[in-house]
Protein backbone atom coordinates (compact mmCIF):
# COMPACT_ATOMS: atom_id res chain seq x y z
CA UNK A 1 0.00 0.00 0.00
CA UNK A 2 1.33 3.24 -0.63
CA UNK A 3 0.91 6.36 1.33
CA UNK A 4 1.55 10.20 0.04
CA UNK A 5 5.04 11.77 0.57
CA UNK A 6 4.47 14.08 3.20
CA UNK A 7 3.87 11.20 5.09
CA UNK A 8 6.69 9.27 4.17
CA UNK A 9 9.20 12.15 4.91
CA UNK A 10 7.52 12.33 8.23
CA UNK A 11 7.82 8.21 9.21
CA UNK A 12 11.27 8.19 7.97
CA UNK A 13 12.59 11.48 9.47
CA UNK A 14 10.93 9.77 13.01
CA UNK A 15 12.27 5.78 12.11
CA UNK A 16 15.85 6.74 10.98
CA UNK A 17 17.11 9.05 13.68
CA UNK A 18 20.86 8.34 15.17
CA UNK A 19 20.81 6.08 18.01
CA UNK A 20 23.43 6.97 20.75
CA UNK A 21 25.21 5.25 23.30
CA UNK A 22 25.72 8.20 25.39
CA UNK A 23 25.18 7.15 29.43
CA UNK A 24 21.71 7.08 31.18
CA UNK A 25 20.84 8.23 34.47
CA UNK A 26 17.93 6.94 36.71
CA UNK A 27 16.01 7.69 39.11
CA UNK A 28 14.85 5.47 42.01
CA UNK A 29 11.45 5.02 42.84
CA UNK A 30 11.82 6.18 46.34
CA UNK A 31 12.95 9.78 44.85
CA UNK A 32 10.93 10.40 42.46
CA UNK A 33 8.07 11.54 44.12
CA UNK A 34 9.39 14.78 45.49
CA UNK A 35 12.86 15.78 44.04
CA UNK A 36 12.90 19.03 46.13
CA UNK A 37 11.20 20.42 49.14
CA UNK A 38 7.48 21.50 48.08
CA UNK A 39 7.85 20.02 44.37
CA UNK A 40 5.97 17.11 43.23
CA UNK A 41 6.70 15.00 40.27
CA UNK A 42 4.63 14.00 37.41
CA UNK A 43 4.98 10.82 34.15
CA UNK A 44 3.00 10.39 31.28
CA UNK A 45 3.20 8.87 27.77
CA UNK A 46 1.60 10.19 24.93
CA UNK A 47 3.70 8.98 21.77
CA UNK A 48 7.45 10.44 20.99
CA UNK A 49 8.56 12.20 23.60
CA UNK A 50 10.35 14.85 21.52
CA UNK A 51 7.02 16.64 20.67
CA UNK A 52 5.57 15.98 24.21
CA UNK A 53 8.26 17.65 26.03
CA UNK A 54 8.58 20.53 24.00
CA UNK A 55 4.34 21.51 24.36
CA UNK A 56 4.87 20.70 28.23
CA UNK A 57 8.40 23.53 28.23
CA UNK A 58 6.20 26.06 25.74
CA UNK A 59 3.21 25.92 27.60
CA UNK A 60 4.46 25.05 31.37
CA UNK A 61 7.47 26.47 31.40
CA UNK A 62 9.06 30.26 31.74
CA UNK A 63 7.57 30.85 35.38
CA UNK A 64 4.26 28.75 35.15
CA UNK A 65 4.90 26.11 37.39
CA UNK A 66 7.14 24.14 35.34
CA UNK A 67 11.09 23.39 36.75
CA UNK A 68 12.59 20.24 34.68
CA UNK A 69 12.02 18.14 32.28
CA UNK A 70 12.96 15.13 30.83
CA UNK A 71 12.34 12.07 28.16
CA UNK A 72 13.23 8.77 29.57
CA UNK A 73 11.49 5.36 29.41
CA UNK A 74 9.00 3.93 31.81
CA UNK A 75 6.43 1.26 32.32
CA UNK A 76 8.76 -1.89 31.24
CA UNK A 77 10.51 -4.48 32.31
CA UNK A 78 14.37 -4.32 30.89
CA UNK A 79 17.02 -2.43 32.71
CA UNK A 80 18.73 0.48 31.12
CA UNK A 81 16.88 -0.15 28.32
CA UNK A 82 18.30 2.32 25.11
CA UNK A 83 16.30 4.01 22.74
CA UNK A 84 17.16 1.13 19.81
CA UNK A 85 15.77 -1.40 22.61
CA UNK A 86 12.61 0.22 23.49
CA UNK A 87 11.92 0.73 19.69
CA UNK A 88 12.16 -2.61 18.66
CA UNK A 89 8.90 -2.85 21.22
CA UNK A 90 10.57 -6.03 23.23
CA UNK A 91 11.79 -3.92 26.37
CA UNK A 92 7.76 -3.33 27.35
CA UNK A 93 8.97 0.77 28.04
CA UNK A 94 7.14 3.82 26.71
CA UNK A 95 8.30 7.12 25.72
CA UNK A 96 7.73 8.94 27.97
CA UNK A 97 7.87 12.47 30.27
CA UNK A 98 9.19 12.86 33.40
CA UNK A 99 8.57 16.63 34.95
CA UNK A 100 9.03 18.57 38.29
CA UNK A 101 6.36 21.29 39.07
CA UNK A 102 5.79 23.84 41.75
CA UNK A 103 2.10 23.01 42.45
CA UNK A 104 1.43 26.46 44.29
CA UNK A 105 1.84 27.34 40.53
CA UNK A 106 0.16 24.58 38.53
CA UNK A 107 -1.60 21.46 39.75
CA UNK A 108 -1.44 18.24 38.56
CA UNK A 109 -4.85 18.08 37.54
CA UNK A 110 -4.31 20.61 34.93
CA UNK A 111 -0.86 19.15 33.73
CA UNK A 112 -3.16 16.12 32.89
CA UNK A 113 -6.25 18.38 31.20
CA UNK A 114 -3.19 19.33 29.06
CA UNK A 115 -2.16 15.96 28.75
CA UNK A 116 -5.24 14.90 27.28
CA UNK A 117 -5.57 17.94 24.66
CA UNK A 118 -2.58 17.84 23.51
CA UNK A 119 -2.62 13.78 22.17
CA UNK A 120 -4.96 11.99 21.06
CA UNK A 121 -5.81 9.00 23.74
CA UNK A 122 -8.52 7.15 22.01
CA UNK A 123 -5.61 5.00 19.90
CA UNK A 124 -4.09 2.23 20.68
CA UNK A 125 -0.28 2.30 20.56
CA UNK A 126 -0.64 5.07 18.21
CA UNK A 127 0.07 8.79 17.51
CA UNK A 128 -0.47 9.51 13.91
CA UNK A 129 2.02 7.73 11.85
CA UNK A 130 3.97 6.40 15.16
CA UNK A 131 2.98 2.89 15.67
CA UNK A 132 4.22 0.58 18.41
CA UNK A 133 3.36 0.06 22.36
CA UNK A 134 6.64 2.81 22.43
CA UNK A 135 3.98 5.15 21.73
CA UNK A 136 1.25 3.94 24.08
CA UNK A 137 -1.00 6.65 26.26
CA UNK A 138 -0.29 6.31 30.14
CA UNK A 139 -0.26 8.30 33.12
CA UNK A 140 2.64 7.04 35.75
CA UNK A 141 1.32 8.34 39.09
CA UNK A 142 3.19 8.58 42.24
CA UNK A 143 1.00 7.87 45.30
CA UNK A 144 -2.57 7.14 45.58
CA UNK A 145 -3.84 10.83 45.61
CA UNK A 146 -2.33 11.33 41.87
CA UNK A 147 -3.62 7.92 41.04
CA UNK A 148 -7.31 8.97 42.09
CA UNK A 149 -6.72 12.60 40.33
CA UNK A 150 -5.50 10.93 36.73
CA UNK A 151 -8.78 8.37 36.78
CA UNK A 152 -11.14 10.96 37.74
CA UNK A 153 -9.83 13.38 34.99
CA UNK A 154 -9.68 10.38 32.40
CA UNK A 155 -13.23 9.79 32.94
CA UNK A 156 -14.44 13.37 32.36
CA UNK A 157 -12.23 13.21 29.67
CA UNK A 158 -13.65 10.12 28.09
CA UNK A 159 -17.36 11.63 28.75
CA UNK A 160 -17.19 14.87 27.69
CA UNK A 161 -14.59 15.76 25.29
CA UNK A 162 -13.80 12.41 23.13
CA UNK A 163 -17.28 10.92 23.71
CA UNK A 164 -15.16 7.39 23.48
CA UNK A 165 -12.97 5.01 25.65
CA UNK A 166 -9.72 6.01 26.39
CA UNK A 167 -6.85 3.63 25.06
CA UNK A 168 -5.01 5.41 28.70
CA UNK A 169 -3.26 3.26 31.17
CA UNK A 170 -2.60 4.39 34.27
CA UNK A 171 -0.37 3.01 36.43
CA UNK A 172 1.81 3.35 39.32
CA UNK A 173 5.09 5.04 38.11
CA UNK A 174 7.50 2.32 38.38
CA UNK A 175 11.51 2.50 37.66
CA UNK A 176 12.31 5.53 35.57
CA UNK A 177 15.67 5.96 33.15
CA UNK A 178 16.37 8.94 31.14
CA UNK A 179 16.64 8.68 27.68
CA UNK A 180 19.75 9.14 25.66
CA UNK A 181 21.26 12.62 25.88
CA UNK A 182 20.66 13.84 22.21
CA UNK A 183 16.92 13.07 22.71
CA UNK A 184 17.23 15.86 25.84
CA UNK A 185 15.28 19.37 24.68
CA UNK A 186 15.15 17.79 20.85
CA UNK A 187 12.85 20.09 19.01
CA UNK A 188 14.39 23.12 21.28
CA UNK A 189 18.21 22.09 19.64
CA UNK A 190 16.42 20.84 16.39
CA UNK A 191 13.88 23.06 15.25
CA UNK A 192 13.55 21.55 12.52
CA UNK A 193 12.97 18.32 13.33
CA UNK A 194 10.41 15.64 13.69
CA UNK A 195 7.07 16.47 15.39
CA UNK A 196 4.22 13.93 15.60
CA UNK A 197 1.11 15.67 13.61
CA UNK A 198 -1.07 14.22 16.67
CA UNK A 199 0.74 16.31 18.98
CA UNK A 200 -1.45 20.37 19.21
CA UNK A 201 -3.73 21.40 21.49
CA UNK A 202 -7.10 20.51 21.07
CA UNK A 203 -9.55 23.56 22.06
CA UNK A 204 -12.07 22.01 24.49
CA UNK A 205 -14.21 23.47 26.67
CA UNK A 206 -13.14 23.27 30.65
CA UNK A 207 -14.08 20.07 32.23
CA UNK A 208 -17.00 20.13 35.08
CA UNK A 209 -15.84 20.32 38.39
Amino acid sequence: MSFAAPLASTFFSRFFRPFSTSPKRSLAPESQARNMSGTQTATVAAGCFWGVEHLYRKNFGNGKGLLDAKVGYCGGDTSSPSYRAVCSGQTGHAEALQMTFDPSIVTYRQLLEFFYRMHDPTTENRQGPDVGTQYRSAIFTHGEEQHKIAEDISAKVSKEWYKAPLSTRILPAGQWWDAEQYHQLYLQNNPAGYECPAHFIRPFPPLSD
